[in-house]
């Protein structure tokens, strides 16, 4: 008998070893299998097959061991992890890294997940009283605490107090309870407790939803009934939340599980209050935030008799091990956080959910304001359902969305901040009522560029091919790439003699503007340098939300659906900065980006106002925010796409040649587009280098293919893995890394 294992290594395919006689009863597809691999090295991997065909040519290894005694994997599962690789053109054993939770595939025989355990203590049952009198007679503070805990277990009805209970009690101290317990009064003993999270009673049933929310509801039931996938597109603050809630509440009385997909770990705060106050315990989380340890545990409780029957979570709740999956719902589809990028496998989570609600025999709905073009065109070409809800909930009106031409103001000298006089007065008036205002800007620290003003020679760093961040706080000059920190130079590299004045403007350097204008207020900076640590995200949004501060500043993270019910004033500072990007996708981009910022504002009372400073309010896109008109926007970029083969036309798959010397890449990457060609002819663009054309001392090279959506994925996959290896059957690239991108964002 011999298996077929997946490791979790980043090699494509499976590897045989043989079934020791003792254990063949065991084994299971499914199950882990602990197996040598190379001259002295151990590795956890998952068994794919159980067959009786040796490997031809090779000697065949024993498996060393079968940690468990059933499978950790579900055969949907297994399906799942199989596209992926083929579809994203990923080493196998590279989803099987991304997807186990690290505890579960331990190297060299060493299980690093350890259960938690907790302290009890317990009365001794067979001390009597006149004992007890006897021992404690002249030990008063024994005798207080004593008595203590034996109220606390009468009154709660608990046969044992754990460590944590009895250090809250009156008369507690280390010593006294030493001494009772080597007098034999209590007893003590260690158990095992769960990480997860204390269950909770629902407090609520789910809100009446409006008659706009029912019909977008009725129409839901109605297009998944049809197709397996349906779009919702929603306006922002149109109540979709609520009319998912129902949904669940539908799939939970069909005995079924759901999923809810969300694109960033900011977001799964706001949301599991308000699950948890509909479905308590039903309810778990899983992101890539939680310890090792916890994200063990919740896999084997997906795994037991008591699944959660609800989980939220953002792109790697895909692999959890859905038994009885029956929706899936990914909020925000249009995000591109839902993309992994480094390191492999490279996929959307939108995508791979749709595929797992496939292999699962689920329902997936995708909701968003702003959906990608992609999936708007699906559902307009009859791929997916699509419905409409194009009113905000409760009657609230759509923000109003201003233009601030601040070419024209800086041209008339009105501009004396970064921020225009509109925008700064619109801020003014809402603090005065007591209300809260966002500014958002997509670019985090001080100064994205310091510059000599003699020469205009900018620091960039040693390891990439990029200019560095100035930050103030602390005072440094920071690759965005690598995370490398420089001090800040006083005098210019090259020229010697000028000064380096920053340049463009940063969150830091919004925040500080703000503090400025409005000393009387209180201003919060939320971005990748604020929010560092599990907490950080949560403490912010709760802060804002209990009007601790009164102005936020941020990137695009304040742009993801985050409810805040008192914000007014929204300001988009520097527009442009959103669309002029050489990405076919720069328009879209920037078109969504804007619109949810817009949608923060004016959720709950009064109509709330945007203003968008732009220095050519001209384009079209800006006339297409302001109307609120997704579906003009659609139609334009859309043929656009058309006219130059952009998707969802063609399918694009981005190879990036990488090597630490220079001439070397751009020969190897040479020489792999003149192979690709023999087939793909004119679908093959480059090479060239990317805007960043060194990253950690390693030079790129592009190579883009543009393929016709009917070309065969499994002929595109054959033809590539090809002529990877020819090319790495040449000597000298042998050592030049290949990669793939499957439908790059």
């Amino acid at each position: 008998m011999y298996v077929d294992v997946i490791l979790p290594l980043p090699l494509p395919g499976f590897f045989t070893y043989s079934l020791p006689a003792e254990i063949r009863h065991r084994a299971k597809v499914g199950q882990r299998a602990v197996v040598p691999f190379g001259k002295r090295k151990h590795y956890t991997g998952i068994i794919a097959r159980i067959h009786n065909q040796p490997a031809e040519g090779i000697t065949v290894r024993e498996i060393h061991s079968l940690p468990d005694n059933q499978p950790v994997i579900t055969p949907q599962q297994l399906q799942l992890w199989e596209w992926i690789a083929f579809y994203y053109l990923s080493p196998l054993g590279d989803v099987c890294k991304a997807a186990l939770p690290s505890f579960m595939k331990p190297e060299d025989l060493v299980t690093r997940y350890l259960p938690k355990e907790e302290r009890y203590y317990r009365l001794n049952p067979k001390i009597d009283s006149t004992t007890l009198n006897g021992l404690l007679a002249r030990a008063k503070k024994q005798k207080a605490l004593f008595s203590t805990i034996r109220t606390f277990l009468d009154e709660s009805r608990q046969e044992m107090i754990s460590r944590q209970a009895v250090s809250k009690l009156p008369g507690y101290s280390a010593t006294t309870l030493k001494s009772l317990i080597d007098k034999e009064l209590i007893i003590h003993h260690t158990l095992k407790i769960s990480r997860l999270e204390e269950s909770r009673t629902p407090v609520r049933e789910p809100f009446s939803l409006s008659e706009a929310q029912q019909h977008a509801l009725e129409q839901i039931t109605e297009t998944l009934t049809e197709k397996e996938t349906t779009l919702l597109h929603g306006v922002t603050s149109a109540g979709k939340t609520e009319i998912y809630i129902h949904l669940i509440c539908h799939t939970l009385k069909q005995g079924k599980q759901t999923l809810y997909l969300l694109p960033e770990i900011a977001l799964t705060s706001q949301l599991t209050e308000r699950l948890r106050g509909v479905f308590g315990n039903k309810l778990g989380i899983y992101h890539s935030r939680i310890g090792d340890n916890e994200r063990t545990e919740i896999w084997q409780k997906m795994l037991s008799e008591t699944p959660y029957e609800i989980i939220i979570g953002a792109r790697s709740s895909l692999f959890l091990p859905y038994r009885k999956l029956g929706l899936v719902i990914v909020d925000e589809e249009h995000e591109t956080s839902f993309k992994q990028q480094d390191p492999a496998p490279r996929y959307h989570a939108r995508d791979t959910a749709i595929m797992l609600a496939h292999f699962s025999g689920a329902k997936t709905l995708l909701g968003s304001a702003t959906p990608s073009l992609e999936s708007y065109y699906n559902a307009r070409n009859g791929k997916y359902g699509l419905v409409t809800l194009s009113e905000r909930f409760n009657g609230i009106q759509m923000p109003r969305i201003q233009l601030v031409n601040t070419r024209e103001l800086r041209k008339r000298k009105k501009m004396k901040s970064i921020l225009s006089p509109p925008l700064i007065d619109e801020t003014a008036a809402a603090l005065e009522k007591g209300e809260q205002v966002i500014l958002f800007r997509n670019r985090r620290g001080f100064a994205p560029v310091l510059e000599c003003n003699q020469c205009a020679w900018t620091p960039k760093c040693s390891h990439c091919d990029l200019s560095l961040t100035l930050h103030k706080h602390p005072w440094q000059l920071l690759c965005h790439y690598c995370n490398r920190s420089y001090p800040v130079p006083t005098t210019c590299s090259s020229c010697g003699t000028g000064k380096l004045e920053p340049q463009g403007l940063g969150t830091e350097q919004l925040e500080e503007e703000m503090k400025r204008l409005f000393p009387g207020s209180v201003v919060a900076r939320m971005d990748a340098d604020t929010t560092h640590g599990r907490q950080a995200y949560e403490r912010m949004i709760r802060a804002f939300q209990e009007r601790k501060s009164d102005i936020l500043v941020g990137t695009q993270m304040l742009s993801k659906g985050l409810d805040f019910d008192h914000v007014r004033v929204v300001g988009i500072v520097s527009a442009d900065a959103l669309i002029h990007h050489p990405d076919f996708r720069s328009h879209e981009r920037g078109f969504q980006l804007m619109t949810q910022a817009a949608g923060r504002s004016g959720r709950k009372n009064e109509q709330g106002i945007v203003l968008i400073q732009t220095a050519d309010p001209m384009q079209s896109i800006y006339h297409h925010v302001t109307g609120h008109d997704y579906a003009g926007f659609f139609k334009e970029e859309l043929a656009e796409r058309k006219q130059f083969g952009y998707p969802p036309f063609t399918r694009l798959i981005r190879i990036t040649a990488k090597h630490h010397v220079e001439n070397l890449v751009e020969r190897a990457a040479t020489h792999l587009a003149t192979l690709l060609r023999r087939e793909l002819k004119q679908c093959v663009l480059g090479p060239v280098p990317p805007p960043v054309a060194r990253i950690k001392r390693q030079y790129l090279q592009e190579i883009l293919l543009k393929l016709e959506t009917g070309y065969p994925p499994q002929r595109v996959r054959q033809f590539l893995l090809k002529a990877e290896a020819s090319l790495h059957a040449v000597p000298s690239y042998r050592y030049v890394t290949i990669s793939y991108d499957v439908d790059p964002l």
